[in-house]
């Protein structure tokens, strides 16, 4: 099962990090709400790492100065 889990954490953040590089959003708090509309229930728990949301942050600031 800490397997499973691991696995759904890792395939959220690789999510949240593609929606980050997309352009489409302004920050981890976006991200966040675009993974519970895409039906992630468990994104707020996944993201709450500081070094996470940071992460996501700044891949949305890149891709923001990308587009």
């Amino acid at each position: 099962m800490m397997h499973a889990d691991d696995s759904r954490l890792q395939a959220l953040r690789a999510r949240a990090y593609a929606l980050a590089e997309s352009g489409r959003f302004n920050g981890a708090h976006a991200v966040e709400q675009a993974l519970i509309a895409e039906g992630w229930p468990n994104a707020g728990a996944a993201l709450q790492s500081s070094y996470t949301r940071k992460a996501i942050s700044e891949r949305c600031m890149a891709a923001t100065k990308a587009h």
